[in-house]
């Protein structure tokens, strides 16, 4: 009797171990209508059964009515059960295991700025990066800040960034379950246009998806030498505002760098009196060889 009792302890705990990880494990991962579910009591094999949430969210359970289980994660339906059989005096102390044998969801959706939105089939929690990586990875102008809505709970997304450390994306993963989506949105745009090497629009692909002026400036292939710096104007989005700066001066850093936001525009206008000074230097230089060439001759 004693080494029955020993052994009742410990499989009685090694199932509370079970229930408590798989509690924390798959904490957010709820119960819904479809999903079949297997149901167990310590040291009563005759009460296993196997049965399929119904569409009203309940699960049949042998000796009693149907508990509703739905929206529930597997630990608080065990719970739910336990005191439906106590209520119903069918038993007295039992100790109820739910775990989930098939989810009837078996998709993720991944949208955005990946390069294979789309669904795709999972039957158990994924880590984010594994589900991106079923959307093809993040396209040129993903932004970092992605956000997972959890199946049956649009109001409260998971947050997650995509961190240009390697290692620090892979710590930082979150978990994807069957039935979630996956949203990844387009990065901010900063234009940095006029006399500069390469005008055009450029994403803001960093780990804080900000740029600074200078860095817009860079990314643009710095001025072209006619530019004139002094008289550079930033023009905000957000008030539709323009501020005149002094990128010589913040390069010189005679004046703090500061970021743009997205949608702002840089314009570094061209200056027509370094352009003469170039025009007018080449000329002479040119005219300087011709006469060179024709003395030696």
């Amino acid at each position: 009797m004693k080494t029955f009792s020993i052994r009742a302890i410990a499989l009685f705990l090694t199932m509370a171990g079970v229930a408590v990880a798989q509690s924390s494990s798959n904490n957010s991962l709820l119960i819904n209508s479809g999903d079949n579910l297997h149901i167990s009591i310590l040291d009563m094999p005759e009460m296993d059964q196997r049965a399929r949430v119904t569409d009203a969210g309940e699960m049949p359970v042998q000796g009693i009515a149907s508990v509703r289980v739905a929206g529930m994660t597997p630990a608080e339906a065990a719970t739910a059960i336990n005191h439906a059989l106590v209520s119903a005096h069918y038993l007295n102390h039992p100790q109820v295991s739910v775990v989930v044998d098939q989810y009837a969801t078996q998709n993720v959706t991944v949208i955005g700025e990946v390069r294979s939105p789309g669904a795709y089939a999972v039957s158990t929690p994924r880590p984010i990066l594994d589900v991106i990586a079923l959307g093809g990875g993040l396209d040129e102008i993903a932004d970092r800040n992605i956000l997972v809505e959890r199946h049956g709970d649009q109001s409260h997304p998971i947050h997650y960034k995509v961190n240009n450390d390697a290692e620090q994306a892979i710590k930082e993963q979150v978990m994807v379950n069957p039935g979630d989506t996956v949203v990844v949105p387009k990065a901010g745009i900063v234009y940095v246009l006029g006399d500069v090497n390469r005008p055009g629009g450029y994403t803001m692909t960093d780990n804080e998806s900000r740029v600074s002026l200078l860095e817009a400036l860079s990314i643009a292939g710095g001025a072209a030498k006619t530019a004139k710096l002094g008289h550079a104007r930033l023009i905000s989005k957000a008030d539709h505002s323009e501020t005149q700066i002094s990128l010589g001066d913040i390069e010189k850093g005679k004046q703090p760098d500061f970021p743009m936001a997205p949608g702002d525009i840089l314009y570094v206008p061209f200056s027509y009196a370094k352009n003469l000074v170039i025009t007018s230097s080449s000329g002479i230089t040119g005219a300087a060889s011709s006469a060179a060439i024709y003395t030696g001759r």
